[in-house]
């Protein structure tokens, strides 16, 4: 039941942000550390965010039932292979409870960034996802300097410019 109640709103939202009834909502300069986790991916290795400090991260939170994630994960995987080699990388974290879904969706929309399993949604609740997708940026000392919450085309483009601001500090 907590389950439902948690998954609802998003549902809804997510339904909103994809019809364009409210568009997207973004809150550039978000301060402060990025929380801790650690995920299985879906190639079975844990994942530690710590472990990736030193690094610019792109964390993005998505399902294969939304419509905007299905759409913004191509782009989402070319920003991971163009600054890769700089120091940056992608991990999408699907927040589904069965994982089949989201391997059904990659096998015939691969990605070469590390994909996470949230099935419980532990790590979705400690960054406070109520939007699919939802994408934070954390920079090379390990701290949220960007958060967009939905999708539409020309995101990428906000994407883009934040992640080499960080690449460059």
């Amino acid at each position: 039941m907590d389950k439902i109640r948690y998954m609802l709103p998003r549902l809804l939202l997510a339904g909103t942000i994809a019809i364009g009834g409210i568009g997207t909502a973004t809150a550039a300069g978000v301060k402060g550390p990025a929380p801790n986790f650690t995920l299985k991916s879906l190639t079975g290795k844990n994942l530690k965010l710590s472990e990736m400090r030193g690094n610019v991260v792109m964390i993005n939170f998505w399902a294969s039932w939304c419509g905007p994630c299905r759409q913004e994960m191509p782009l989402l995987n070319d920003l991971h292979n163009k600054y890769e080699p700089l120091g940056f990388t992608v991990l999408g974290v699907n927040v589904e409870e069965n994982s089949s879904d989201a391997r059904g969706f990659l096998g015939n929309t691969p990605v070469d960034f590390p994909v996470l399993l949230d099935n419980t949604n532990k790590v979705s609740k400690m960054y406070d996802v109520v939007a699919m997708p939802t994408t934070v940026l954390v920079d090379r000392d390990g701290n949220m300097r960007y958060l967009h919450k939905g999708y539409k085309p020309g995101d990428e483009k906000k994407y883009r410019q934040m992640v080499k601001k960080l690449i460059r500090e």
